[in-house]
């Protein structure tokens, strides 16, 4: 409750004074999804954002040295014109998934036409055809150009029909499968490349603001 109430007068002060406290003060009573979105709305601008970074996808020197704060650490960067504060409000783990596929459109072919065309898939992998190969002569979407690889993908991210079989179907690495998803017209042939793997994300509040 004193938070909230510390927080609403910091929000007021700013907004009627200008700001006389300093950003780095006023960040440090912001928790909540409720606060960052107010605060955002009062520090009107594009480059005001809420961000998530990833371990996996995020590798430069500065994504690492936020990942080394704590929650609630605050990181200020200077340049000749402006200075840029970054608060690490929320530290998760997430498990992530990645397999490869070849997609066929059920609208193009029958039923039967689709399996007899996924068993020849599985059998040509299973005779030394590389998955990478098949994905970009049968794939019927843009992934097949990157071999079916769809890269790291976690809960939500995907239609539910696709993603829960791939992470409730008991599948080893490197198992070969089929996926129906008859309402949108959508079967694969899956290749499990990759066994899950959590992942640290991270959400900062980034605020800029022009030197005087």
């Amino acid at each position: 409750m004193i938070k909230k109430l510390l927080f609403a007068a910091i929000i007021s002060i700013s907004a009627f004074l200008n700001a006389q406290s300093s950003t780095e003060k006023e960040l440090e009573f912001i928790e909540t999804p409720e606060q960052i979105n107010e605060y955002l709305a009062l520090k009107k601008s594009k480059e005001n954002k809420l961000i998530t970074f990833n371990e996996e996808k995020h590798k430069t020197i500065f994504a690492k040295e936020l990942f080394e704060l704590s929650k609630g650490s605050i990181k200020t960067v200077r340049s000749n014109f402006n200075k840029t504060i970054y608060k690490v409000v929320e530290k998760t783990k997430k498990t992530y998934y990645r397999v490869a596929y070849v997609y066929l459109d059920g609208t193009k072919y029958s039923i039967n036409e689709l399996n007899t065309l996924r068993t020849k898939i599985i059998k040509d992998y299973k005779n030394g055809e590389s998955f990478d190969y098949l994905a970009k002569r049968y794939s019927m979407d843009k992934n097949g150009n990157k071999g079916g690889d769809i890269g790291w993908f976690t809960q939500g991210d995907m239609h539910p029909g696709f993603e829960n079989k791939i992470i409730y179907g008991n599948h080893n690495l490197n198992d070969i499968f089929t996926i129906d998803v008859p309402d949108k017209n959508w079967y694969y042939v899956i290749l499990k490349t990759h066994e899950p793997k959590d992942i640290s994300e991270i959400k900062v509040l980034k605020i800029v603001e022009a030197l005087d």
